[in-house]
């Protein structure tokens, strides 16, 4: 199966979920354009009240549209954008590549994969109960975050829906994914 981009949002302001657009634009080194998160240092709300100095390592955020009939199995609806993702992807196992993985995203866009999206309560607010199914725990008790991962730009270009999606993974050895 092809990896390609399922869906494409952004959110010029702070809101938990983000519309879907035909387009979105990336741009080195800061994000998608016109995204409340896009910056060179941090946009998360959370992290500027910790250090607003702090690089940002989630300009784009990434979530597998297979996640979303994992969760509507359990009962609940969601589609892309309705967790704040940037883009939505088909057929790739965001959760299973290494930090440093380059995603090429259509003809020019590429993204540098930084780690794991950490979810936070506001997810619960939006549906009752979906934290639960977004963070839980492996058999050997560590914790597993499947809520997407964050990357940032290091090459910009427009992403639409429908664009192919490669993976090039970094030297080896690999490290993997942890949250950021």
């Amino acid at each position: 199966m092809n990896s390609t981009v399922a869906a494409v949002s952004s959110n010029d302001v702070y809101s938990f979920t983000k519309p879907n657009r035909n387009s979105v634009t990336l741009l080195a080194g800061l994000g998608v354009e016109g995204d409340v998160h896009a910056g060179v240092t941090v946009k998360h709300r959370s992290r500027v009240a910790q250090d607003p100095t702090q690089p940002n390592l989630r300009q784009v955020h990434l979530i597998h549209q297979e996640l979303f009939a994992e969760l509507g199995q359990a009962g609940f609806e969601v589609s892309p954008g309705d967790l704040g993702e940037n883009i939505t992807t088909e057929g790739i196992d965001l959760l299973g590549l290494p930090v440093g993985t380059l995603l090429h995203l259509g003809d020019e866009a590429v993204v540098e994969v930084t780690g794991l999206r950490n979810p936070c309560l506001q997810i619960d607010n939006f549906q009752d109960g979906l934290l639960k199914r977004v963070v839980g725990r492996a058999d050997d008790g560590t914790v597993v975050r499947k809520a997407g991962i964050m990357s940032v730009v290091r090459t910009g270009g427009v992403v639409r829906p429908g664009d192919v999606i490669k993976a090039v993974l970094p030297a080896e050895p690999h490290r993997r994914l942890e949250r950021v």
